[in-house]
């Protein structure tokens, strides 16, 4: 029996494409030297995309394809994939949501204790052999602070509970009043930056949320605060952004995703208050394999005509 031809635009660990080329025919995009003449050569045949979050898919490249069926996405976000293109031809999409909640909760506690406590400017003093002679610098407690969260999604809530431990107060933004949390509901993304001492963004990118945090966030967090983005680069202007660290308008900021990555702007290199993540929340061994794992049941049970475990459209 012929196997069911997918279009895969980016590249998976060894091991999920191990069982993907096993189980299908699988053409790879991002490897091939004239991409339009594989879409071309091929796109009649493929039902399938299998993207990740930050490759998506266009419109354009979904209309190139009569037979797709279904997106399956190695990621929560699905904000590069044109959904509304999707829902009006038919096309379902999934993605991998929860899987990965716990590691991005984790990283984003983890670049705020880093820039909080200066984690990565005392490994370089101690590894040139300064210590002794060059004084580490006072830092800032996260302990008994207040964090405020933008999103309250899985992830915010998990960051939530993390810092809760910290024994924080904690206060969040959102599009609406969550009744299922006992956190402080804060519609005035400004009003919360100037309460917060740690302010941790966790929103879905998009047009909705499109710089969402601009001059004046930053300037109310203020000149002791610090911003933690584990969202999507989008979320944060960041001419403002570089500008308010530069200038000192906040205190640091510890950064996992950006625009343009992986060619981030180079004057993020230049800045001692700010550490730097190469978009890698979720990429730990056990969350890697229980993605590609929830890409790779979405796509049997669509082929099975079984109920999608994790549908977005």
């Amino acid at each position: 029996m012929p196997k069911e031809e997918i279009l895969m635009t980016g590249a998976y660990p060894e091991w999920d494409m191990v069982d993907l080329e096993a189980n299908y025919r699988v053409h790879r995009l991002w490897e091939a030297a004239d991409r339009q003449e594989l879409i071309s050569r091929v796109g009649k045949d493929i039902r399938a995309i299998a993207t990740r979050g930050e490759l998506g898919a266009s419109a354009e490249l979904m209309a190139q394809l009569p037979k797709l069926e279904i997106v399956s996405c190695y990621g929560v976000g699905t904000d590069a994939i044109d959904l509304s293109y999707a829902r009006a031809n038919g096309i379902r999409v999934t993605n991998t949501p929860d899987v990965l909640t716990e590691d991005v909760a984790d990283i984003a506690i983890g670049l705020l204790l880093a820039t909080a406590r200066q984690v990565p400017q005392a490994d370089v003093l101690v590894r040139s052999g300064q210590w002794g002679s060059v004084a580490m610098p006072l830092v800032t407690r996260v302990s008994g602070k207040k964090v405020g969260i933008a999103g309250m999604g899985r992830i915010g809530k998990a960051i939530a509970k993390r810092a809760a431990a910290f024994g924080c107060d904690i206060s969040y933004f959102a599009r609406h009043d969550h009744q299922d949390v006992a956190y402080t509901y804060e519609p005035d993304l400004i009003a919360l930056a100037g309460w917060a001492d740690f302010l941790i963004v966790i929103v879905p990118g998009g047009e909705a949320t499109m710089k969402i945090i601009n001059a004046e966030v930053l300037e109310a967090l203020g000149p002791n605060g610090i911003l933690i983005n584990v969202s999507r680069g989008t979320t944060v202007d960041e001419e403002a952004l570089i500008a308010a660290l530069q200038n000192r308008t906040i205190q640091a900021a510890g950064l996992d995703v950006f625009l343009n990555e992986p060619r981030i702007d180079a004057r993020f290199l230049t800045l001692q208050n700010v550490v730097l993540q190469p978009h890698h929340g979720s990429g730990t061994v056990e969350t890697r394999k229980a993605m590609g794992q929830l890409v790779r049941d979405n796509l049997a049970a669509h082929f099975a005509g079984s109920l999608l475990p994790t549908p977005v459209v």
